[in-house]
């Protein structure tokens, strides 16, 4: 029996699991296993004909933990579902949204290369990773685009110079890395927005890019400039300023940086782009992009909206659960080095996506009510890099799903998992190493897969309603959401985050729809088509699977 899992059921259906089960009824009859994550391999493959350019999931650590023990108390293993058709007659319906929901955060000093890597997006503009492009038109093929941000900490000293030494298309100086976390300055030529542009040639990409905002005594405006004119409309929005209310910790401030300070900064970016010529676009600027040190309220306390208002389109945040600094960055001053396992469990219940979107539901109702996208611009299971074990594991796709679906659920209109370096364990994909690069595969992470079934749940019509269920008396291991498409109850999906042990963990739902005292017809469909996110268990690395696990199940009707 299959065990930890994520179910999708639609009317056509798609679902996620990993050892542990869930069975849906329709009014009987699903099985669906505990934690579960997928992909679709023929898709991924794209411009391949078989999926041998994916290695394993665990290319380059063997840290591999130990599923938690099952919860205490257990929920309950079988519960019931009811469900309205109709949208109109459901409340707390989200705003309606797009497949293209989850895409991708880039730190611009990988785009060329990831340390000793081979290149992640490709070498220059004739030269682009196939395997990259393969991802990425996996990931279309459900959502119609794939949105990607090129930026974070390393876009602040990005300067754009007419050339650089042997051809090169990106230069790091990590001698004047000026933060805790070493991040390199950089010089970077035209060449890869052209690369940026003929990606988005082959596959339907879109950009975010970042204007530096380090120093705005002296604006370097030039890489907006360029985009406008090299990549034209597949660029979305310019990035100001990247989680300020962590310049001063991270000495790119003087300490006391505050809110205002951002606000007067902001303005002169402002001001600069509204003299000049050649950035032709107005309104497409991302903003505030706080990490958490500041409040989105406080910084919309200093008149930020009413004075930049139709400068904005993107009300943006960023936000990791957790971090590992004190691992990847020894001597930091970031407190005691954690152990992976200790924090696993807090990545496999759905209280652990509610707690991170908690504190911006009411920024998400501004962003409404002023017209503005609220998006999460930089994500992923733990800042600096990730837990190994934790990170790269099936458990990790499972907490993406949950993670996506209650964002998405809470009104935010987008979230970017952010791509690292070499070393980093959270990353959807990452290219072999450069010596290797000729005989080695590159390595497609679990958490690469939460973004394809979230695209798949929410679909591409643009008109996708979610809701949470609050399913099973709104126990945390066995979340549940409905997705109301064109109005009516098209999808669902169910996560079982335990992995079966002594015989207990998975559960079984009956779902009915209409009927009974609802004011609806009985419209509980005679089949439905289930789709299974499936490994072993939430710890495993290597064996999971989404491709070929569509099946069509029967259902008794009552």
């Amino acid at each position: 029996m299959l065990k930890p899992s994520l179910f999708l059921f639609g009317l056509a259906s798609l679902c996620t699991h990993a050892l542990g089960s869930v069975t849906v009824y329709g009014q009987q009859g699903i099985t669906i296993p505990s934690a579960i994550a997928s992909t679709d391999a023929a898709a991924a493959t794209a411009a391949t004909s078989d999926s041998s350019w994916i290695s394993s999931f665990a290319a380059y650590n063997n840290v591999s933990l130990t599923p938690p023990p099952l919860p205490d108390p257990l929920p309950s293993f079988q519960f019931g579902i009811q469900l309205l058709n109709n949208a109109q007659n459901v409340g707390g319906l989200s705003i309606q949204q797009k497949g293209s929901f989850m895409g991708f955060s880039i730190e611009m000093s990988v785009v060329e290369q990831i340390d000793r890597a081979c290149s992640l997006v490709g070498k220059n503009s004739t030269f682009i990773q196939v395997p990259f492009l393969n991802l990425l038109a996996t990931l279309a093929s459900r959502a119609g685009i794939v949105t990607i941000r090129v930026g974070g900490n390393t876009q602040e000293t990005a300067t754009l110079v007419p050339s650089l030494p042997n051809n090169s298309m990106i230069a790091k100086d990590k001698q004047d890395a000026s933060n805790p976390t070493q991040t390199p300055v950089l010089d970077f030529t035209a060449e890869m927005l052209y690369l940026l542009a003929n990606v988005s040639s082959l596959v339907n990409a879109r950009w975010y890019l970042g204007i530096p905002f380090n120093d705005t005594a002296n604006l370097r405006l030039q890489i907006a400039e360029a985009a406008e004119a090299i990549l034209g409309d597949k660029v979305l929005a310019f990035q100001v300023g990247n989680e300020p209310d962590l310049y001063a910790d991270h000495n790119h401030r003087p300490q006391g940086y505050n809110q205002t300070d951002y606000f007067n900064e902001f303005g002169i970016v402002v001001n600069a782009i509204q003299n000049d010529a050649q950035i032709p676009t107005r309104g497409n600027l991302v903003a505030p992009s706080v990490q958490g040190g500041w409040s989105l309220e406080s910084v919309f306390d200093t008149g930020f909206l009413n004075a930049y208002g139709t400068d904005v389109s993107i009300l943006s945040v960023e936000r990791y659960p957790d971090q590992n600094c004190a691992a990847a960055f020894p001597g930091g001053n970031f407190g005691p080095v954690v152990n992976p396992q200790d924090v696993f469990p807090k990545y496999l219940n759905h209280s652990s996506g509610q707690g991170i979107v908690s504190g911006y539901l009411n920024g998400a109702q501004v962003a409404i009510g002023a017209g503005k996208e609220f998006m999460m611009f930089e994500t992923n299971t733990a800042s600096c890099g990730g837990f190994p074990g934790v990170s790269d594991s099936f458990g990790a796709a499972l907490w993406g799903v949950d993670y996506g679906l209650q964002m998405a659920y809470s009104n935010f209109t987008g979230a970017l998992l952010h791509v690292g370096g070499q070393d980093v364990s959270y990353n959807p994909f990452t290219p072999p190493p450069t010596n290797l690069s000729s005989v080695k595969q590159w390595t497609v992470g679990p958490i690469f897969y939460s973004t394809l079934v979230i695209a798949e749940a929410l679909g591409t019509t643009n008109t996708s309603r979610v809701l949470d269920l609050q399913a099973n008396g709104a126990n945390a291991y066995t979340p549940a959401y409905a997705i109301y498409e064109n109005d009516a109850l098209a999808r669902m999906v169910l996560i079982n985050f335990m992995t079966e042990q002594n015989g207990q963990g998975a559960y079984t739902a009956t779902i009915s729809i209409g009927g009974g005292q609802t004011g609806e017809p009985n419209e509980t469909p005679s089949s439905v088509k289930v789709k299974y996110l499936l490994a072993p268990s939430v710890a495993e690395k290597n064996n999971i699977t989404w491709a070929n696990q569509v099946r069509t199940h029967s259902v008794d009707l009552i």
